[in-house]
């Protein structure tokens, strides 16, 4: 009972605060009327003199400065008659965007009301039992009518800074990003707004002007929050100095970072309960799109294409190129931008390489979504990737592929199995598998299509020779010197080094004779290297 007088009495304080606020700007704006008003009736009543032409006794030249003097008094007349109307105006202006502020909150607060109680109710009725309530649904009432909102609450913040090109200008831009959610992470509130980082954007200032922006993001948050009328809230951020300023474990050295430290320490105490807490970058995907969005606002411009419609340009940093912004490719995770061509032939590169496509930003290893790349890329070029990824998935010893040329499908040992017992009794002891691609069946110690009516070890006594494609590759392989590795039966090539091989299973021999190395140590009697295959001076 103490601790809810306390919260009312707080609360009551605060409404009482915010009540002197509003009479405070009422009355401010009431004597600017007034002196404006005042000022205007001044001047309207001793209007600038003038000098009469009928008088005779004027010299000629002093007629012309007092007709001078008229005209730049009028002229003064004129200009602060405008000046005055125009701080009406502005004043006027003024007034009512601050009334629109308010009614726009106060819309925002009754909608989140509505929320907050549609849920509640809707998660009351998911618990009530299907019986009972075919029985007694039609009598159901609302037991949240009059209770009070959902009190927890979630703030994510994110704030970037970004080198990007204007066409041929380089430029540091901010943005910083909100996202208020529920208990259940559902976005209720959002923020996405740029910000001038001026001089913090340095190379001198770096790790400043980043705390700095992340800060920024932060008050606009709890800002946000408090204007919402939110009482219980966590905040999640993902850098770590800045997590350690706001809970007190390090002090900031920088003026302007202490300062923002302590506007978030007194936001903080606006809540009856707003406590921090450090999660991975992933985590608050939400704020970091909107705070990229941000960014990307500022770095766009409208121009006209050649059939005179207007467009929304941007600059890709790889070719330099002012590019539509529907031609841009935005990598998920960093939401680094570049042009689709840029990109089509980055990921073609890597998949000549045998590799997976990662952002092309300097230090950046966000990697290239595959679902994303259809925009750019040739169908055959994004299943060419999804076998990679898969591939890169799966351990070398796990690895399965199909037996029958026209499928090759890559399986791992574990999913095949348990494709096999879903439609076939006894699998896992008799070896037999079924293909999740193709559907046929294949025995996974012949590594052939499978051999009714026959064991393994019938099969191999009835197939002592190996099939035609196996003489082949075994005739390939004795030509190029390849070794078999023993554990995964992959083959190996060496192109240089010693004979010690680690194979990509993490099996280890010698690639002389095939003899197992134990304990990073040979077993066999062969030459650990060649010259011929050592490098010297960049040659062999």
């Amino acid at each position: 009972m103490e601790m809810e007088s306390g919260v009312l009495t707080e609360q009551r304080r605060e409404i009482e605060e915010a009540k002197t606020l509003n009479s405070d700007l009422d009355f401010a704006f009431n004597l600017q009327m007034q002196e404006a008003m005042t000022a205007s009736l001044s001047i309207l009543n001793h209007p600038p003199s003038t000098v009469s032409p009928s008088s005779s006794s004027t010299p000629k030249n002093e007629e012309a400065e007092a007709d001078a003097e008229a005209e730049a008094e009028a002229e003064d007349f004129d200009c602060c008659s405008t000046l005055f109307l125009e701080d009406i105006e502005r004043l006027d202006q003024e007034r009512k965007d601050r009334e629109e502020s308010e009614n726009l909150m106060r819309e925002m607060r009754e909608d989140l009301d509505r929320r907050m109680h549609d849920q509640k109710v809707a998660s009351e009725i998911m618990n009530i039992p299907d019986e009972e309530w075919e029985e007694y649904g039609d009598d159901y009432e609302d037991p949240f009518e009059n209770g009070e909102r959902v009190s927890f609450f979630k703030v994510y913040s994110k704030g970037v800074e970004s080198e990007e090109r204007i066409r041929d200008m380089k430029v540091i831009v901010g943005g910083i990003g909100v996202a208020i959610c529920d208990s259940k992470d559902n976005l209720i509130f959002e923020v996405s707004k740029g910000i001038d980082v001026g001089a913090e954007g340095s190379s001198s200032n770096k790790s400043c002007a980043g705390v700095s922006v992340e800060l920024q993001a932060l008050i606009e948050g709890l800002n946000a929050a408090f204007a919402l009328d939110l009482k219980n809230l966590t905040f999640f951020v993902d850098h770590s100095m800045l997590y350690q300023y706001v809970t007190g474990a390090v002090q900031p050295q920088n003026s302007k970072i202490s300062t923002l430290v302590n506007q978030v320490s007194l936001l903080q105490k606006k809540f009856a309960d707003c406590k921090p807490s450090l999660v991975a970058c992933s985590d608050i995907k939400f704020a970091f799109r909107f705070a990229k969005d941000a960014i990307v606002s500022q770095i766009t411009w409208p121009a006209e294409d050649s059939k005179g419609k207007r467009k929304l340009k941007e600059t890709c940093v790889i070719c330099y190129e002012d590019t539509d912004v529907d031609q841009i490719f935005s990598v998920d995770g960093c939401f680094h931008r570049y042009c689709f061509p840029c990109m089509k032939q980055h990921v073609e590169v890597k998949l000549l390489q045998g590799t997976m496509a990662k952002c092309p930003h300097e230090g950046c290893k966000s990697d290239v979504s595959i679902e994303t790349c259809g925009k750019f890329l040739d169908p055959r070029l994004v299943e060419i990737m999804s076998q990679r990824k898969k591939e890169a998935s799966i351990a070398v010893t796990e690895k399965v592929y199909c037996p029958y040329p026209r499928c090759s499908a890559l399986m791992s040992t574990s999913e095949v199995l348990e494709y096999t017992n879903s439609s076939f009794v006894g699998g896992e002891k008799s070896g037999a598998r079924k293909c999740v691609k193709c559907h046929l069946f294949f025995c996974i110690n012949c590594r052939v299509p499978w051999h009714y009516n026959m064991t393994c070890y019938d099969y191999k006594r009835s197939k002592p020779h190996p099939r035609t494609e196996d003489k082949m590759l075994d005739s390939l392989a004795k030509r190029k010197l390849w070794r078999q590795c023993v554990m995964c039966k992959n083959m190996v090539e060496l192109a240089e080094g010693c004979y010690h091989i680690t194979c990509r299973c993490g099996y280890e021999f010698c690639y002389t004779c095939g003899a197992k190395w134990k304990n990073k140590k040979p077993t066999c009697s062969c030459p650990i290297w060649d010259e011929r295959n050592i490098i010297r001076d960049g040659r062999r």
